[in-house]
C-alpha cells in the first residue's frame, strides 16, 4: 500500500488486519495492535508501524512489544518497548518460535533468512537461564552470544551464574561456551574457572558423561565418586555405569538402570561391587574387603493381565557392604535386608490359583543368610459340595459344610553367608511338600450361639529321615544316620467351636446429660480340640532308642524321624484341649456439639477398642494342662493410640521348673506376670500440615500422588544419586514413641526391663531456615540412641546444609552448599568427616 492509514487512538479500539504479500512473506502475517497502526512508505520500503500492545504472527512465530514496526518489502521486523510515565520500560519484546520463548530489550529480526540481532535478552532453557547483552541470531535454532550470563536463578539480577565470554546456543540441543567464572551476589570468583563449558539444553533425556565428586576421607584416602557414563538407550529403558576411585586402593563400580512399558511393567536394576584397601601393605593391619550389592525392582501392570501377576523386591548384598560402603543413616542402621520375587495365577471362574516365590532373608550382624528356592503353593477356595445348584427353601445345615485345599512346596536352606556356594542340595538344602485339607462348616444353635465343627487333615512328603543313637564317647545321643528317599508324614485334628454375644448398655439417668448411651460387647468363645498321639508306634512316624545314662539308669527315647524337616513333623502326645477367649469392646454415644457442620445428632466415641483374654485346658496332658494366659487391651486416648499385652503364668516356677501347682494355692494370686509391654506414639503437625494430610486423605487420587511423591523422595535418597532437598512448604512437625517391655520368666532373677522413648521432627525457624532431627533415650541406661541432626538454608536458586551425626560409632558430618536446579547439581562446595574419620572428628 502507498500512503498511510491511521486509526484514531481509542483506548477501546483494536484493529487486526490480514496480508500475504506476493513480494516480500511467503505466508500470511497477521498483525493487530490496540491504539494505532500506520502505514508508511520511504527509502528503505513500505512498513507497517504498530503501537501499544502491538502483536505479529507469521508461521510459527510470534513477536509481541509496545512497539513494532515490519517492513513488507525486506522482511524485517523491529520491536522496542517504551517508557511508561514514571520512566519505566514497559511492554518489552517477547519472541516466541515453537517452545521457544525469550524476553528481549530490543529485537530486530528477518523472517526470510532467520537471522537477527537480539539486545538485552533473557532466556529460559530446560530450568536454565542466559542472559545476554548482545545476542546474533543465526538461524531458527542457533544463536551466538558475547559477555553473557548462564543461571539457574529465575530472576532478573540472579543470585550466581557463569559470566560467559562467548558462547553459541544449539536449540533443543546444547549450551556450549567459551572461558567462564563464577559469579556470586556480583562477586567474581575467578579461582572458579572453566576454559570451556557444556550445558545440556533439551527436553529428551540424553546420554552423556556424568561427572565426579571429590573429597577425602582418611581411611580410603582421595576420592572421585561417581564418575561414569549415562546412555539413554530408548524411550523404554536407560543404563548407568559408574566408578569411585580412591587414592590408597579402593575402588568400586556401580551400574543402574531404569526400565518401563506402559501399561505393562516397570522396574530399576542396582548392581554394585566395591574392594576395599585398609592399612598399608607388608604391615600386619593390611588386609582387602570384596562387597556386592544386588538391588531390583519390578512391578507388573494389574491392566496387563487381571488374572496373574508378577512382581520382584530384590535387596541382596554382603554383610559388610553397608558398613564400609553406605552414606545412608537407614541404611547403616538396618541390619536384616530380605527379597521377594513372586508370581502369582488364578483361573478364572474356578476356585483354582497358584503362586511361586524365591525368598531371601540375611542378617548383617551374624551373617546368617536364608534362602527358599523356590516356594510353590497352589490353593482351591471354599467349595460346598452339598450345596445344590439350584436352592429352594430353607438351607440345611450340611449344605453349609465347605471343603478347600492347599498344597505348599519349598526348598530352603538356612546357613552363614561363606558355606552358602559350598553348600550340598541334597544334604545341605531342606525340601518337602505340605498338603492341607479343612473341612468346615457352622450353624445357629439355641437361637444365640454359633456353633463351627471341623476337621483338618495334613499330610507332608520329604526326601530324607534320621536315624539316632547314643555316643558313648560324647555322653549324648546324636544323629547317626540320613536314609535320602520319599517318606511321608501326617496329622489331623477335629475342632468344635461355640460363641455368642453379650450386649449390655448404660443409659444416664439425667436426660440432659450429653452422653446418651455406655454400650459394652463382650465376646465369649469355647472350643473343643482332639488330636491323637502320632508318636504312637502304629503310626510309623517315631524311632526309639534305649540307653543307659552316666549315672547308670535305663532310659527309653521317641523321637520323630523328620525331626528338623522343612514343615515339621506330626506332634507327640495326645491332646484333647478346652480352648477359651473373652473379647470386650467399650463405646459411647454422645451429642455432638464440636462439628457444627456435620448432620449427625450423635457422635459415636470407642472408650475400649479391644480388652481380650484367652488361654486353653488340655484334658489329655498327666501336669500343667492349663496354659498361660495372654492378654491384649488397645484404646485411645486423647488421640493417643493406646496398646498393652500381658502373659500370665498360673503355675509356681521353682528351682529352675514350673510345677504342678497353682499360683492361687501357692501364693493367693491368680497367676504370675511373666512378661508385658506398653507402646503408645503421638505426632504433633502445624495446621497447614493438618490441611495438607486432610485433603490429601479426602481425595483418593490425591492420597495416590501424596504417597507416590514419598516414594520416589525415599527411592531418590536411598539410591544416592540425586542430591535430595529440604521442603521448606510444612512449618513444622514432630512425632515420639514410646516403648516399654518387661521379661520376667523365672521370679528367682532380677527382671529385664527396657524402655525407649524415639522422636523426630521437622521445624521451619523461619521461612528459609528448616531443622530435621531423629533421636532416642534409652530410659533403662540412661543413654541417648542413635541421633541425627539436619539443618537447611533455602538461598533462594541455592541451599545450605549440615547432616550432623554427633556421637557414636557412626558420628560424621557434612556441610554442603549446592545449586537447587539438577542442571547445576555438581555446582557445591562441600566439606565433611566421614565415621571412616571418627577420631579426627
Amino acid at each position: 500500500m502507498a500512503g498511510a492509514l491511521k486509526i484514531p487512538r481509542d483506548s477501546t479500539a483494536t484493529d487486526t488486519l490480514s496480508a500475504k504479500e506476493e513480494s516480500g512473506f511467503d505466508a500470511e502475517v497477521d498483525y493487530q495492535a490496540d491504539e494505532y497502526i500506520t502505514f508508511v512508505q520511504d527509502s528503505t520500503g513500505s512498513k507497517v508501524l504498530m503501537y501499544k500492545n502491538a502483536d505479529v504472527k507469521y508461521k510459527d512465530i510470534e513477536l509481541k512489544a509496545d512497539y513494532i514496526e515490519l517492513n513488507r518489502d525486506s522482511n524485517v521486523v523491529y520491536a522496542i518497548g517504551k517508557p511508561d510515565s514514571t520512566g519505566k520500560v514497559v511492554g518489552k519484546p517477547v519472541f516466541t518460535q515453537g517452545s521457544d520463548k525469550f524476553e528481549a530489550d530490543e529485537i530486530r529480526y528477518n523472517f526470510k533468512t532467520k537471522k537477527g540481532i537480539v539486545l538485552g535478552v533473557i532466556t529460559e532453557k530446560e530450568g536454565g537461564y542466559i542472559h545476554s547483552g548482545r545476542t546474533k541470531l543465526i538461524n531458527d535454532s542457533t544463536y551466538c552470544l558475547v559477555n553473557g550470563k548462564y543461571t539457574t536463578c529465575n530472576l532478573e539480577h540472579p543470585d550466581f551464574y557463569f559470566e560467559l565470554t562467548k558462547a553459541k546456543v544449539l536449540s533443543n540441543k546444547k549450551i556450549v561456551t567459551g572461558p567462564a567464572y563464577l559469579v556470586v551476589e556480583d562477586m567474581p570468583i575467578y579461582f572458579v574457572f572453566v576454559p570451556f563449558g557444556f550445558f545440556p539444553s533439551t527436553s529428551k533425556y540424553s546420554s552423556g558423561i556424568l561427572m565426579p565428586s571429590y573429597g577425602e576421607e582418611v581411611t580410603r584416602g582421595f576420592f572421585l565418586r561417581d564418575m561414569g557414563y549415562y546412555w539413554a538407550a530408548s524411550d523404554y529403558f536407560d543404563a548407568a555405569i559408574k566408578g569411585d576411585l580412591y587414592s590408597l586402593g579402593s575402588r568400586g563400580v556401580k551400574f543402574h538402570s531404569n526400565y518401563r512399558l506402559r501399561y505393562k511393567y516397570s522396574g530399576g536394576l542396582d548392581v554394585k561391587f566395591y574392594k576395599n584397601v585398609f592399612g598399608d601393605k607388608g604391615l600386619p593391619d593390611y588386609r582387602t574387603q570384596n562387597d556386592f550389592a544386588i538391588a531390583w525392582n519390578h512391578s507388573m501392570d494389574a491392566k496387563a493381565n487381571p488374572s496373574q501377576s508378577f512382581s520382584a523386591s530384590v535387596d541382596f548384598s554382603t554383610s559388610t557392604f553397608d558398613q564400609y560402603n553406605s552414606y545412608l543413616a537407614q541404611s547403616i542402621l538396618t541390619n536384616t535386608k530380605q527379597s521377594s520375587i513372586s508370581y502369582s495365577k488364578r483361573w478364572e471362574n474356578s476356585p483354582f490359583s497358584m503362586s511361586g516365590n524365591l525368598r531371601h532373608s540375611q542378617n548383617s550382624r551374624d551373617t546368617t543368610i536364608s534362602l527358599s528356592l523356590p516356594q510353590l503353593t497352589f490353593n482351591m477356595s471354599r467349595i460346598y459340595p452339598f450345596k445344590p445348584k439350584i436352592s429352594s427353601g430353607k438351607e440345611k445345615w450340611y449344605e453349609k459344610i465347605g471343603v478347600s485345599y492347599s498344597m505348599d512346596m519349598q526348598n530352603t536352606i538356612n546357613t552363614k553367608e561363606n558355606k552358602l556356594l559350598s553348600s550340598s542340595l541334597i544334604k545341605d538344602w531342606k525340601n518337602g511338600v505340605r498338603q492341607s485339607i479343612p473341612i468346615s462348616t457352622s450353624f445357629k444353635a439355641l437361637k444365640f450361639f454359633t456353633i463351627s465343627p471341623s476337621f483338618n487333615y495334613n499330610e507332608r512328603w520329604y526326601t530324607q529321615q534320621i536315624r539316632k543313637s547314643y555316643n558313648e564317647q560324647l555322653k549324648q545321643v546324636v544323629v547317626s544316620d540320613t536314609l535320602y528317599g520319599f517318606t511321608r508324614d501326617y496329622d489331623y485334628s477335629m475342632s468344635l467351636a461355640a460363641s455368642t454375644k453379650i450386649y449390655g448398655n448404660y443409659i444416664p439417668y439425667n436426660p440432659n446429660s450429653r452422653i446418651k448411651q455406655i454400650r459394652h460387647v463382650m465376646t465369649p468363645s469355647l472350643s473343643f480340640s482332639l488330636r491323637p498321639d502320632f508318636s504312637n508306634p502304629r503310626y510309623g512316624m517315631y524311632e526309639s532308642i534305649e540307653y543307659f545314662d552316666q549315672k547308670g539308669n535305663p532310659v527309653s527315647l521317641r523321637y520323630p524321624v523328620h525331626e528338623g524337616s522343612v514343615y515339621g513333623t506330626a506332634g507327640a502326645g495326645k491332646s484333647g484341649s478346652i480352648g477359651f477367649s473373652l473379647n470386650n469392646t467399650l463405646e459411647m454415644k454422645k451429642l455432638n456439639l464440636k462439628d457444627t457442620t456435620s448432620t449427625e445428632t450423635y457422635k459415636k466415641v470407642s472408650l475400649l477398642d479391644q480388652l481380650s483374654l484367652s488361654g486353653s485346658y488340655n484334658l489329655a496332658a498327666d501336669s500343667l494342662n492349663l496354659s498361660n494366659i495372654n492378654v491384649a487391651a488397645r484404646t485411645k486416648v486423647a488421640g493417643v493410640d493406646l496398646n498393652f499385652g500381658a502373659i500370665l503364668d498360673p503355675y509356681v516356677f521353682e528351682n529352675g521348673h514350673l510345677i504342678n501347682q497353682f499360683e492361687l494355692t501357692r501364693n493367693k494370686r491368680l497367676a504370675r506376670l511373666t512378661s508385658a509391654n506398653l507402646s503408645f506414639g503421638y505426632s504433633f503437625s502445624s495446621q497447614k500440615e493438618k490441611e495438607t494430610k486432610k485433603k490429601a486423605e479426602s481425595s483418593d487420587s490425591e492420597a495416590i500422588k501424596h504417597q507416590q511423591e514419598i516414594e520416589e523422595k525415599n527411592r531418590r535418597q536411598q539410591l544416592g544419586e540425586v542430591p535430595e532437598y529440604a521442603d521448606f512448604s510444612v512449618p513444622w512437625d514432630i512425632r515420639f514413641d514410646y516403648s516399654f517391655r518387661y521379661s520376667r520368666p523365672n521370679p528367682s532373677v532380677n527382671p529385664n526391663i527396657t524402655q525407649t522413648i524415639d522422636f523426630n521432627g521437622n521445624v521451619n525457624l523461619t521461612p528459609k531456615w528448616k531443622v530435621s532431627f531423629s533421636s532416642g533415650v534409652d530410659v533403662q541406661k540412661m543413654d541417648l540412641t542413635f541421633t541425627q541432626l539436619n539443618i537447611f538454608r533455602d538461598l533462594h536458586c541455592m541451599q545450605m546444609s549440615l547432616n550432623l551425626i554427633p556421637f557414636g560409632f557412626r558420628q560424621s558430618y557434612s556441610f554442603t552448599i549446592r545449586a537447587t536446579s539438577q542442571l547445576l547439581k555438581d555446582l557445591k562446595l562441600e566439606k565433611n568427616q566421614s565415621f571412616y574419620d571418627r577420631g579426627q572428628f
